[in-house]
């Protein structure tokens, strides 16, 4: 009897010791191709910065050594003063000449962007384009023989795998952090044209746009996002693939403007309910709401409740392949599409149109007199939109966010140059008037924002808490 519980222990000891023994090791990959990861930084205007306010760092007393730390770092300053860097993210040089990868979200408010690479130097940048839909932009420094990184291909990526990334949380230059691939193809609300690697790697503010390796020390993707309740780390973690971004930046490289498909309808899923009620067999493909008037959709005799099954012979096995579908083919291609109608196959010819460059960044960049306030109890900053904007953007009212601090509508999902037209139930006209409703807002209750971004507009649901703005 002891010799048979012996055995097993025994066994299990070394099955334990052989399983430590087999565990990854990260050093040789972090020392060949850390050198090609970046620290970027910003300066904003002054203008910029004496509309935002400082609340104090609770907690934190200024003999600690981290109040300064956060103070730089996590906040902007009041008053008419120079503004200093800010850590905004991280980013990867894809070519010795300078070219260097990043998220659009870490340097679309940058007036002066600086980079830092992992020998100390540091070089201005030049912003050679961005592209909102897929969150990606594309930089440029004069200098030459830089280290650059491998790219690798995301679709050998294999959930289980181990991926390492490296950037800058929280400011702290070239952190290292490990975990494994969660998910692939993940499909995130409002990001339609990204099909996600989602990973278990702590990814905390600072580690946007830094790279996210395999065991051979190849880049397959960009980190973005993470879900979080807390603005931190959480265990979900979300990469662009890097062949999608590689799409987007030779685009942005030969015109600094990405062109994408479109052909103008609106879906949604197809549930087992809808399907059986639309004779399929499988719940799959995308079901059309909605035709927009004269567009290639509806040229081409697309029908509200045609289900597209096949476009330019790829399978719309759900209905969020289709827009990565769509967008990757090239506007004035003619392809034919597949569709379900009235219980039987048919097929249709369409010529692919363009998408149109998206109005609020265009607007944005135009910097109209507009009226603005301090964060509000969301760090919201937010303007009114003038009668001329509103028919730019074929809007009736709403609210500009223009700017934001780390917070609970950050978390959820809000970003710089989105439009808020509604709150809950009633359409948002005025800065006192979304004030006045905010505050009427228990802590503990969730309120549901109407948000358009570009040509898409959804609601982006928060709870409200004690500490909604503390970062």
């Amino acid at each position: 009897m002891f010799q048979f519980l012996f055995f097993p222990l025994a066994l299990f000891s070394t099955f334990v010791y052989a399983q430590a023994n087999e565990l990854p090791d990260f050093t040789g990959l972090v020392e060949k191709h850390g050198a090609a990861v970046v620290n970027i930084s910003a300066v904003q205007s002054a203008s910029t910065s004496n509309n935002q306010m400082i609340p104090e760092l609770p907690g934190i007393p200024e003999n600690s050594p981290f109040y300064e730390f956060f103070k730089r770092h996590m906040q902007p300053f009041p008053g008419p003063r120079k503004s200093e860097p800010k850590s905004l993210g991280s980013g990867f040089i894809i070519s010795s000449d300078g070219y260097i990868l990043t998220n659009a979200h870490v340097i679309e408010t940058a007036d002066e962007i600086t980079v830092k690479l992992n020998d100390k130097r540091e070089y201005a940048a030049e912003i050679i384009g961005t592209d909102r839909k897929t969150d990606i932009a594309l930089i440029k420094i004069d200098a030459t023989d830089l280290p650059e990184v491998t790219q690798g291909n995301p679709d050998n990526l294999k959930v289980g795998e181990w991926v390492i990334a490296i950037g800058s949380p929280f400011g702290f230059e070239h952190s290292v952090t490990a975990g494994i691939v969660s998910a692939k193809g993940r499909s995130l609300a409002q990001e339609n044209y990204v099909p996600f690697i989602q990973t278990d790697v702590a990814i905390n503010p600072g580690n946007s746009g830094g790279p996210l390796f395999n065991m051979k020390g190849e880049v397959v993707g960009i980190n973005s996002q993470i879900y979080s309740r807390t603005g931190g780390f959480m265990g979900l973690s979300f990469a662009i693939p890097i062949n999608v971004a590689t799409e987007i930046a030779d685009q942005l490289k030969d015109s600094g403007k990405v062109s994408r498909g479109r052909i103008g309808v609106m879906i949604q899923e197809i549930t087992k309910e809808l399907a059986e009620s639309f004779g399929l067999s499988e719940s799959k493909g995308a079901l059309v709401v909605s035709v927009e008037k004269g567009s290639p959709a509806d040229r081409a005799g697309i029908k509200a409740r045609d289900i597209i099954l096949l476009f330019d012979e790829k399978e719309v096995a759900t209905s969020a392949d289709l827009p990565r579908i769509v967008g990757n083919t090239k506007p004035g291609s003619k392809v034919f599409l597949q569709v379900w109608r009235d219980g039987a196959l048919k097929k249709i010819k369409i010529e692919v149109g363009d998408t149109p460059s998206d109005k609020a960044v265009e607007k944005r960049k135009q910097k109209p007199d507009i009226k603005t306030e301090r964060p509000n109890r969301l760090g919201l900053i937010l303007s009114e939109i003038t009668v001329a904007q509103k028919k730019q953007l074929e809007i009736a009212n709403g609210l500009l966010v223009e700017d934001m601090q780390p917070g609970i509508a950050s978390q959820s999902g809000i970003r710089i140059g989105d439009i808020i037209m509604g709150f809950n139930s009633k359409d948002i006209r005025t800065l006192e008037q979304f004030n006045e409703l905010l505050s009427q807002v228990k802590n503990g209750k969730n309120i549901a924002l109407l948000v358009k971004r570009g040509e898409m507009t959804t609601f982006i649901t928060m709870k409200l808490t004690d500490d909604d703005n503390k970062p």
